[in-house]
């Protein structure tokens, strides 16, 4: 018996993340980073799929703030359970979900090394929009690069000067925009964005590292970093200025946080870069990133109910 419930309680809510954790393991959760994304966004669902009683499979639905005309979801099922139609089950839960909020388009996300899941939704009408390569960094195989900042900028870390929030938010206004797949997002109000981009539970002052030429904040680039995955550290946005690009702002920025890695004891580094991205993919290959698992970015209609 095939059964998909909203989650009711934490057991459910726990039970669900289990099975995202078994499937995507190299972007694991803690329950503390599920609350922070929940507070992250509009609106949210999480749904839990039982196979005779026992969890099969599970999906998120979100509205985000930056596209609140679509729910960005991602559907998991456990390997041994596929092709018994939980994961069918669980998309028309979330494209239920969806209608009964006035969206009309679901956004999925599927790992680009998961042929089986993009075929599930290629065969549902979901077309490819964008792709982001994965990257890792293997620190043990690395020396420490070197911190060469242009002439009159200096690189700190926010820790270092929390005061710096409002012209990193100012960086935030004029990088995301630039971002190939990301130019018709809306960049939060100051507040908004504070709390949900900078200050979740995977978010560290002293992890994040801003670019300062006199007064005038740069650039800066963060790590997010989670319980579940102590020893590797995910790049988050690495931004810098129109005015400062091509002047050696986001290689100062990056090699800092490469060193900041080494001394805390971070075995690898991994991050994605979409495609088109050519600017940031060549300063990762400069320091000898390699390729590992990225995503694909799908989007349909919901499903007929």
């Amino acid at each position: 018996m095939l059964e998909v419930t909203a989650c009711a309680d934490e057991l459910d809510e726990r039970a669900s993340l289990e099975v995202y954790n078994a499937v995507w393991p190299h972007e694991a959760l803690t329950m503390d980073e599920v609350r922070s994304f929940e507070e992250s966004v509009r609106d949210h669902v999480n749904y839990l799929a039982r196979l005779d009683g026992a969890a099969a499979g599970s999906a998120v639905g979100a509205i985000f703030p930056q596209r609140a005309d679509r729910v960005f979801t991602i559907v998991t099922v456990l390997a041994a359970q596929r092709r018994r139609g939980v994961g069918t089950a669980l998309y028309r839960a979330i494209s239920g979900w969806a209608a009964d909020r006035g969206v009309s388009e679901l956004e999925v996300a599927v790992l680009d090394n998961d042929p089986e899941s993009l075929a599930f939704a290629t065969r549902r009408g979901f077309i490819q929009e964008r792709q982001e390569l994965g990257l890792v960094l293997r620190l043990d195989e690395i020396a420490p690069p070197a911190v060469e900042p242009p002439s009159g900028v200096e690189i700190i870390t926010w820790a270092d000067r929390p005061d710096l929030a409002a012209g990193m938010y100012q960086v935030a206004l004029e990088a995301e925009p630039d971002i190939p797949g990301s130019q018709d997002d809306e960049v939060e109000p100051f507040a908004d964005w504070l709390a949900h981009d900078m200050q979740g539970a995977g978010d560290r002052p002293e992890a994040t590292f801003v670019a300062i030429a006199g007064d005038e904040v740069v650039g800066y680039a963060k790590f997010s970093l989670s319980a579940a995955q102590p020893t590797i550290a995910h790049h988050d946005l690495s931004a810098v200025k129109r005015a400062w690009r091509g002047r050696g702002v986001a290689r100062a920025l990056k090699a800092t946080q490469i060193n900041w890695a080494l001394a805390n004891g971070y075995t690898e580094l991994r991050t994605r870069n979409e495609v088109r991205n050519e600017p940031i993919r060549r300063l990762n290959s400069r320091f000898g990133y390699r390729p590992g698992i990225g995503r694909i970015y799908l989007t349909a209609p919901v499903a007929a109910s």
